[in-house]
């Protein structure tokens, strides 16, 4: 017989029923919560898209240099006689005009030279004038036979040798005043002074550099370009962009005048000279630009690096279907279109392969 007490241990109580329901009941509820959250993160997120043609364009790598502006038309001018520079009145920057003196010689030496000259040519005047009278009398005292035929050709040869003489002297005359000029060095063109190579109190040589007079009306940007970007030349009369270093809003277009066929000797670089007929006020002789040219290597399309994807170990891009749908593609194929994300950091481009 089973006593009270063990009945009651045996027995779950109506408390003990209720608990486990709540427990359950908490349980299913949980269940249906993470159900609804795995539906909503299987939902797919679509974002807008722009679409973009893609074309086959002339391209190639832009290559930037440094260089200087020069003139196109600069002369080292120097003196046509030797002597010592007395007077140096121009310097580096200056500007001259045309017959402006820039140098000047002692003419002392010179201007005795031309007196000489000058007593030479006297002399030889009055000698042509007395042998012209003596061939004069000679040939009268000829026709009326008072005379031999040998006193007078003897008289004619001294006249004509009279008249050479005096032409000599006279020549020597005119050296010795153009002499005398050329102690004066003036400017042939109007023009700045960009280098002096003589100072006054030094002794020169006929055609010794003493100032370099530039034309500052052309200027042209002067590069010195390495042999291995001349292996893929620009196209045929490229354009080229030029900016001032100092101030890079400031710039101009040009094109390729000269390429020097032969290499500098020590920097094994070669001269590419470019023409600049629209050259900004600021771009001043002497003054640092940047030149950008780009090199021809033929027809290509470019797209950015993000815009690539692998797909099977393969280069792979979004391709845009005829249908609207888009499709992570690697085969050999003509894409026309090409789609990229509104993230600006998420590019995709399509390309031809």
């Amino acid at each position: 017989m089973t006593s009270k007490k063990g009945l009651a241990e045996g027995v779950p109580s109506r408390s003990a029923t209720s608990a486990l329901g709540a427990v359950a009941a908490l349980l299913f509820m949980s269940f249906l919560t993470a159900c609804h959250k795995e539906e909503k993160a299987a939902a797919t997120v679509i974002r807008p898209v722009r679409t973009l043609t893609v074309e086959v364009r002339e391209g190639g790598d832009t290559v930037s240099l440094t260089g200087e502006i020069q003139p196109r038309y600069q002369a080292d001018i120097g003196f046509r006689v030797n002597g010592k520079i007395i007077e140096r009145p121009v310097d580096v920057g200056t500007q001259v005009k045309k017959g402006d003196l820039l140098a000047r010689l002692d003419p002392q030496q010179y201007r005795q030279d031309f007196e000489v000259a000058k007593a030479e040519v006297a002399t030889a005047e009055a000698e042509e004038t007395r042998s012209e009278a003596q061939e004069w009398r000679q040939r009268e005292l000829l026709k009326n036979g008072n005379t031999t035929r040998v006193q007078y050709d003897q008289a004619l040869k001294t006249f004509k040798t009279a008249q050479a003489q005096l032409n000599s002297a006279r020549a020597r005359q005119v050296q010795a005043s153009e002499n005398l000029d050329y102690t004066e060095l003036k400017a042939d063109n109007d023009g700045v002074i960009t280098t002096v190579g003589a100072d006054p109190g030094q002794v020169v040589s006929a055609g010794q550099m003493v100032v370099r007079l530039a034309q500052p009306g052309e200027r042209e940007a002067v590069f010195n370009v390495a042999e291995a970007l001349l292996k893929n030349p620009p196209r045929k009369d490229p354009t080229v962009e030029v900016n001032l270093v100092s101030n890079p809003d400031i710039r101009t277009e040009g094109r390729v005048r000269y390429i020097s066929p032969q290499a500098d000797p020590t920097t094994r670089t070669y001269t590419v000279r470019v023409s600049l007929p629209g050259a900004p006020p600021q771009m001043r002789l002497g003054a640092n630009v940047t030149g950008s040219v780009t090199l021809n290597q033929g027809s290509s399309i470019t797209i950015p690096g993000t815009a690539l994807f692998q797909k099977e170990g393969q280069p792979a891009v979004w391709l845009v279907e005829k249908d609207g749908t888009v499709q992570l593609n690697n085969s050999p194929s003509t894409a026309t279109r090409a789609i990229w994300s509104s993230s600006a950091t998420d590019w995709r481009k399509a390309m031809s392969w």
